[in-house]
């Protein structure tokens, strides 16, 4: 379990490499993009472009405070809000929200790339090669994931009383809001609106490495070190996903503008 945790957060640090070029892509478009000037045949279409624009990208529910966006137009990004005044989420809304993720139709070929690097690789040697290995990877990679998901983002949150959601903090500088994302690995929100130190993520990340280490894994790979080691690799992973979703609005927005520069007449 070890080799393939490795093996992930490698691939997951070239994801982060992109994006950071890409949102500082976005930031540097935006700053020498010049201001439209101002006429009345020009103002309405360019305010309701910006309204629609940001509606695109927060899609959020104003009844469950649940978004609708994709990373990447694929990968489910549910839990993410541009808003910063949202009603509170009743624990059947955290458990729908994370189910919701954690059985999209998007997780099923996501682990079986990742079960098929983790193949290639003879990560988890215990498993063995053939169609038998790849299955059990499959299985433990998806209940893995789902299992962390539920723990981080429903059972510890209900208990808690803590809000699940990340809040995108969308202005200040690219290290600055690089600083935040990591931060809320730390730092989140309560039901009742104020800040608290992450307890459902943190131990909730080493809750799920426990039980899935010593519940399905390899007998070989039951020991204290692989469990701190997935830990870890747990913990930096959702780092790295948090700042993904951080500036995933701006590289949309880059994206959107330059889809409608390459059209214009």
């Amino acid at each position: 379990m070890i080799n393939g945790s490795r093996s992930l957060l490698s691939g997951l640090s070239v994801v982060l490499v992109v994006t950071f070029s890409l949102a500082a892509l976005a930031a540097l478009a935006q700053q020498q993009t010049p201001a439209p000037s101002p006429s009345k045949d020009s103002s309405a279409p360019a305010d309701k472009d910006k309204n629609t624009s940001v509606n695109e990208k927060s899609q959020v529910n104003p009844q469950t405070g649940i978004s609708n966006d994709r990373l990447f137009y694929a990968l489910p990004n549910f839990l993410s809000v541009e808003a910063t005044q949202l009603p509170p989420m009743t624990w059947q809304q955290k458990y729908k929200a994370v189910a919701r993720g954690s059985f999209d139709y998007v997780e099923y070929p996501w682990y079986a790339v990742l079960s098929g690097i983790c193949q290639a690789e003879n990560c988890e040697p215990g498993y063995r090669q053939g169609a038998a290995g790849y299955a059990k990877r499959y299985g433990a990679y998806f209940a893995d994931g789902t299992i962390e998901n539920f723990i981080t983002s429903a059972v510890l949150p209900s208990i808690l009383r803590q809000d699940p959601r990340y809040y995108q903090l969308g202005k200040g500088s690219f290290m600055h809001r690089t600083g935040y994302a990591i931060s809320r690995m730390f730092v989140t929100r309560t039901d009742a609106g104020g800040e608290q130190f992450n307890i459902s993520e943190v131990l909730g990340g080493a809750i799920s490495a426990g039980v899935s280490t010593y519940a399905y894994h390899p007998r070989a790979d039951r020991t204290v070190p692989n469990t701190l080691s997935v830990w870890g690799t747990q913990l930096g992973y959702d780092t790295l996903t948090a700042v993904v979703k951080e500036f995933w609005p701006d590289i949309k927005h880059w994206m959107h503008r330059r889809h409608q520069a390459a059209f214009a007449p």
